[in-house]
C-alpha cells in the first residue's frame, strides 16, 4: 500500500494533483492548510480515499485537529501540529503519538520536511506542497504490517 502525504497546500491544488499522478497512491492524507484544497483534490480523484485534519489556516473548521487512523495494520496519528506547538518542539506530539499507540506520527505546519525513526515510531513532516523552495511531499509504504516513510521534492 502506498499513501501520499500532503501538507500546507495553501491553494496549490495543481502541485497536489501532480503528486497523485507521479505516485499513484492507494490513499491520500492531507495535514491541513488548506482543507478546501484537499476537497478539490478529492473531487479530481474521487476513487482514492482521502483523509485529513484542519490546520491553523482552516478557520472555522469543526473537524478534530488530531485523528488516529489505521492503514494496512499500521496506526497513524495525523495532525497539523499547531495545537502541539511543533514549530518549537516535536516532543509533545511524539509523546501523544506514543501514548495513543501510533506507529507513525504525521504533522505539517513547519513547511520543513522531516523523517525520523526511533525503532518504534516513525515521525514524518512532508513539508509544504503549496509554496516553498522546494515543494515536498511524503510517501508511506506499508507492506506486511510494516511501514516505511520518505519525503520527496516535486
Amino acid at each position: 500500500m502506498r499513501i501520499l502525504v500532503l501538507s500546507d497546500s495553501h491553494g496549490n491544488v495543481e502541485n497536489m494533483a501532480r503528486c497523485v499522478e507521479l505516485t499513484q497512491p492507494n490513499a491520500i492524507l492531507h495535514l491541513g492548510d488548506c482543507q478546501r484544497d484537499a476537497e478539490a483534490l478529492h473531487r479530481l480523484y474521487p476513487a482514492i480515499p482521502l483523509q485529513g485534519v484542519p490546520g491553523n489556516c482552516d478557520w472555522g473548521a469543526v473537524d478534530s485537529p488530531e485523528v488516529l487512523t489505521e492503514y494496512g495494520g499500521v496506526r497513524i496519528l495525523l495532525m497539523h501540529g499547531h495545537t502541539r506547538s511543533v514549530k518549537a518542539s516535536t516532543l509533545s506530539a511524539i509523546y501523544t503519538a506514543k501514548e495513543m499507540g501510533a506507529q507513525i506520527l504525521l504533522f505539517g505546519h513547519t513547511h520543513r520536511p522531516l523523517v525520523d525513526y526511533d525503532g518504534s515510531l516513525w515521525v514524518m513532516n512532508p513539508g509544504t506542497i503549496g509554496r516553498g523552495s522546494p515543494c515536498t511531499y511524503g510517501i508511506i509504504t506499508i507492506s506486511g504490517g510494516k511501514a516505511d516513510c520518505s519525503t520527496y521534492r516535486i
